[in-house]
This record gives structure tokens, C-alpha cells and sequence, in this order.
């Protein structure tokens, strides 16, 4: 009778916060939870896990016990359930992941930075040799504008707004970078084709332009865009040559594994040089058709934004990462 009256008194006691152990359980699948609301269930994780092992010596198998077991089943896939994508999970990339990735392909970009200098020699050369050769690589438009002592870029504003420039630009830009990374999957050698077709057509251009003496006029429509837009595409294909290198030398673990290795170690780092890019767009179609832009404030946007490049890439543009605050469980 004791033991009776004693089991009756406890399930009275205990009932009320069961009942608000559930609630709080459906409230927490239904949003994220700041760190006190996670910390207090993390106690009531405990309380009622304390609780069901009663419950399971006194009445095992009985209504209570099965409702306090599904209680906390749904308690324990709560607080093992994977982090979301939330600001911190992204703070976390951008610091970290996005570092590493860029600091894992620092051999292929020396290659990859040697390379395009190379090519852009090779078609300043071509074009300073062979002046014809220009056209195969401007259109003939392009060729009578510089011909007649003008770039092909003067006036641009006065055809096509600058949003729609914009929007043109990044997108070719990300398409090319993106061209770059995903061709290293022909062991590299689809990459090392994009960087020196690139590197050819910039050679080419400068030695046309030098020939009519636009050179310093070219020089200053790509100031303010220019040198972070090339970065991004020789990063890019280093990237992309560090994808061909994971085929070429797998490992023990096979060639799917290293290959699925390098993309998920890559892919964050994409992420940003697309933003990157948006920004290189912007100001080309913004500030390079733009006359009204000294050639001192060119230089200055393209060397601040390269210096942001070059801190987003390096995790210092984000902060340090911040110290996580103990969680204290009580009983």
C-alpha cells in the first residue's frame, strides 16, 4: 500500500513537467533555439531520461513508460540532429573553410599565375610579330574602333545601361571561372587551355592597343576591375588544376573519394570568388565605361578591392572566430 501511495504521488509530481517537457520538445523541432532555450532542454533532456529509467523499473512496459520513451526519443533526435545553416555555420565557412581551401591550392596557383603570364607574353608577341593575327582573336567591330584611334569601350554607356552591362559581365566572368574549375577535370589539361586562351587574348589586345597607342587607355578602363577580375580566374583555375591533380593522384582511397574530397574542401571557396566577381561586374559596368572617374580613383577602387579579395580569401575580412561559451548542465 505504501509503495502504491509512494509510485501515485510521484507520477502527480512528475506529470505536470512531462507535459511541458513535450511542449517544449514540439516547440523546439519548429524553430531554431538560442542558447538558453537549448540549454534548458539539454536539462530537461537529462531530467527525463532520469525519469524513463524509473519508470522502467517500476513499471516496465506500461502506458507511462511507453509515453515517457516516446517523449524522449523525440527529446534525443533533437539534440543529436545536425547543426543548421545558420549565420554561425557560415561564419564558420568563411573563416575557416574558405581559408583552407585557398591555402590547399597555393602550389597549382604559383603554376597557374606563371602560366598566364606566359600566355599573355606569348600573344603580345604573336600580335606584335604577325599583326593580322588579331583577328582571331577581336571581332572586326573591335578592330575599326581601334583602328579609327577609339576603344570599343567608348561610348558603352550610351548604348546599354549600366545594370544590364553589369549583369553581362559578372555573368560571363563566373562562367569563365567556373569553365576553368570544372575543365580540371580532364586531369588539368582543360584548365591550363582556358588560362592560356585567356592569357593569349589579354596579350593580344595589349599589343594591338599599343600599336595605335590606346595601350594607356585600355590600362585605365581595366584599372579599377582588372587586376582582381584576373586573381579570380587564375584562383579559379588553380582550383581547377587541383581537381585534376586529385584524379591524377588519388591515393589509397580511390579516385571518386579524392576527387569528392577536393570539391567539398572547393566548394566554399567558389562561393566566394562568384561574390567576388559580382563586385568586378559592378564596377566595370559602374565605374570603367565611366569618364568622370580620375584615373587616381580607378587605381584606388581596384587596389581596395583587391585588398578585400584578398582578406575574404584569407578569413581575416570576417573577424577572428569566436570563443564558445561553456553550457553548464544541471541536474
Amino acid at each position: 500500500m505504501n509503495s502504491t501511495s509512494t509510485a501515485r504521488g510521484w507520477l502527480l509530481a512528475r506529470a505536470p513537467l512531462w507535459r511541458g517537457l513535450a511542449a517544449s520538445a514540439a516547440e523546439a523541432r519548429a524553430r531554431t533555439l538560442g542558447f538558453d532555450r537549448a540549454g534548458a532542454l539539454l536539462v530537461g533532456y537529462r531530467r527525463l531520461a532520469r525519469d524513463l529509467a524509473s519508470a522502467r523499473r517500476q513499471w516496465p512496459g506500461g502506458t507511462i513508460t511507453t509515453a515517457l520513451e516516446s517523449v524522449y526519443g523525440t527529446y534525443h533526435a533533437l539534440v543529436n540532429r545536425p547543426p543548421r545553416n545558420t549565420r554561425a555555420a557560415l561564419l564558420q565557412m568563411l573563416r575557416s573553410d574558405v581559408p583552407a581551401g585557398f591555402r590547399s591550392i597555393q602550389q597549382p596557383l604559383r603554376w597557374i599565375v606563371l602560366l598566364m603570364v606566359l600566355s599573355t607574353g606569348a600573344g603580345w608577341w604573336l600580335v606584335t610579330a604577325y599583326p593580322t593575327l588579331v583577328g582571331l582573336i577581336a571581332s572586326e567591330d573591335m578592330i575599326r574602333h581601334v583602328e579609327r584611334g577609339e576603344l570599343w569601350t567608348d561610348g558603352l554607356l550610351n548604348v546599354t545601361p549600366s545594370s544590364v552591362l553589369s549583369i553581362r559581365i559578372f555573368s560571363n566572368n563566373i562562367v569563365v571561372s567556373l569553365m576553368a574549375f570544372c575543365s580540371g577535370i580532364f586531369y588539368g589539361l582543360g584548365t591550363a587551355y582556358m588560362i592560356s586562351l585567356n592569357g593569349v587574348m589579354l596579350g593580344a589586345m595589349l599589343a594591338f592597343t599599343h600599336q595605335h597607342g590606346l595601350d594607356t587607355r585600355l590600362l585605365t578602363f581595366i584599372a579599377a576591375h582588372g587586376p582582381v577580375e584576373l586573381s579570380l580566374i587564375c584562383i579559379a583555375g588553380a582550383a581547377g588544376a587541383a581537381l585534376g591533380d586529385s584524379l591524377m593522384h588519388p591515393g589509397p582511397a580511390g579516385r571518386l573519394a579524392s576527387f569528392q574530397e577536393r570539391v567539398s574542401g572547393l566548394k566554399g571557396l567558389l562561393g566566394v570568388l562568384c561574390v567576388l566577381l559580382v563586385g568586378c561586374g559592378l564596377i566595370e559596368g559602374y565605374v570603367s565605361p565611366d569618364d568622370g572617374y580620375p584615373v587616381a580613383a580607378r587605381i584606388a577602387i581596384g587596389a581596395a578591392w583587391w585588398f578585400i579579395m584578398w582578406t575574404a580569401l584569407t578569413g581575416r575580412l570576417y573577424g577572428r572566430p569566436q570563443t564558445r561559451r561553456s553550457l553548464r548542465i544541471a541536474a
